[in-house]
């Protein structure tokens, strides 16, 4: 099973955890090209750095040419005290840029050039920001505004985080408890305890420890990530670890602060955790029902079913079951309330066993055809991949069979 381990034992903030994934990635120059086209003036750069002797990647985000710590982030609502590690601020200029409400930080998500499913992820951790800094300062969400340049910045960590996971494209995504930090931080509000009331709201349910060193460690934006990718938290499991990437943060707590990631094979015998989402649909469509299926397969959902049913009166409908990793379930249940008819969901946790899985390319008479070995639990299976076997079949104009059977001559 393809497993992403992140150790947040030093620290957890947003730049540092984008670039310990950048640092996994097959193509790098690609990713950056991607999110150098973001527009907004958003400019992003993959530095090498060192901490006390540590060599890892630091993101660095400009916004129309300026890092967020050389203009003023002292911001009112939330983001008051970000960029990631960088706290000391100037307040002077505050009043001089434009504060961003929710709406439209997800107006600017919306027209930035990146996948569906990375949207969605961000617009659910960006939601889950505003809830916490919404507790944390007793006003509505609607109140929360971010300031311009941190919040441009910051979406910029957000979203790169999110691309990179959905890049890589893990099956399971473990976390470590978080070191959080002890102390105090300066923000527009005065001094702050650490960690910041909105990121220990977004800590809640959350293994986490405060640790040796005093700063901030983990921020709100670390914190959101965090939980939005995690479908667990505890010890690295058991993984055959193919790469490691660190990412490093620009604030100097005395001792090396990095988010680590591993990337690797977990044993396939083992079992996960999932989630199923039922609702009930007795007014749409069959085709409306399929072509929702198809988009929520887009944004990540592991398996979608649609059973016929008997609704209330006798109309006809479906029940609709989605099967979802922990990371993902936000973000499939908002697209399952824009796509379907639904007014709610039900959320059912479920223990999976599940066994993994690897392609071989194998040459027929009709062309190449990918087969999926799958293994585990004492059980072993093989078969071709259905569009390369009907793709073949319809050039070479023979039945489905006899290319699906020339294919598995060839199975190991």
């Amino acid at each position: 099973m393809k497993t992403l381990y992140l150790e947040c034992t030093t620290g957890g903030a947003g730049d540092m955890i984008t670039a310990a994934l950048y640092e996994l990635l097959p193509d790098k120059a690609a990713f950056l090209e991607q999110m150098n086209a973001l527009g907004h003036g958003i400019s992003v750069a993959a530095e090498r750095a060192k901490s006390h002797g540590i060599a890892g990647t630091h993101m660095v985000v400009r916004v129309h040419g300026a890092e967020e710590h050389q203009d003023e982030q002292a911001h009112h609502h939330a983001y008051h005290h970000e960029h990631e590690h960088d706290h000391e601020h100037d307040h002077e200029h505050h009043h001089a840029h434009h504060h961003y409400a929710l709406a439209e930080v997800h107006a600017v998500i919306d027209d930035l050039e990146v996948p569906a499913a990375v949207k969605e992820r961000a617009y659910a951790v960006y939601d889950a920001i505003a809830q916490a800094e919404s507790r944390a300062h007793g006003e509505s969400v609607e109140m929360i505004h971010f300031h311009e340049v941190g919040a441009l910045d910051a979406v910029a960590d957000v979203v790169g985080a999110c691309y990179a996971l959905h890049l890589l494209a893990p099956e399971r995504v473990v976390v470590s408890p978080v070191c959080t930090g002890f102390g105090h931080v300066r923000c527009a509000h005065g001094l702050l305890p650490v960690p910041a009331p909105a990121t220990a709201f977004l800590l809640e349910g959350v293994p986490s420890f405060a640790g040796e060193m005093e700063g901030e460690l983990c921020t709100p934006t670390g914190a959101a990530l965090l939980r939005a990718f995690a479908q667990s938290f505890g010890q690295r499991p058991a993984m055959t670890v193919a790469q490691t990437g660190i990412g490093l943060g620009t604030k100097d707590f005395g001792n090396v602060s990095c988010v680590r990631a591993f990337l690797g094979e977990a044993d396939g015998d083992e079992a996960d955790e999932v989630t199923e989402i039922v609702c009930n649909l007795d007014d749409m469509t069959p085709e409306a029902v399929s072509c929702a299926m198809e988009k929520l397969m887009e944004l990540g959902a592991l398996d979608v079913a649609a059973v016929p049913a008997a609704m209330k009166k006798g109309r006809p409908g479906h029940m609709l079951h989605v099967i979802v990793r922990k990371a993902d379930e936000e973000t499939v249940a908002r697209a399952i309330l824009r796509e379907t008819t639904t007014y709610g969901l039900r959320f059912l946790p479920c223990r999976r066993m599940k066994l993994s899985y690897s392609f071989d390319l194998v040459r027929t008479p009709y062309g190449e055809v990918r087969l999926k070995y799958a293994s585990g639990w004492g059980v072993n299976k093989v078969k071709p991949e259905y569009e390369d076997v009907a793709e073949l079949a319809k050039e070479a104009g023979v039945p489905f069979n006899e290319v699906w059977l020339a294919a598995m001559r060839e199975a190991k």
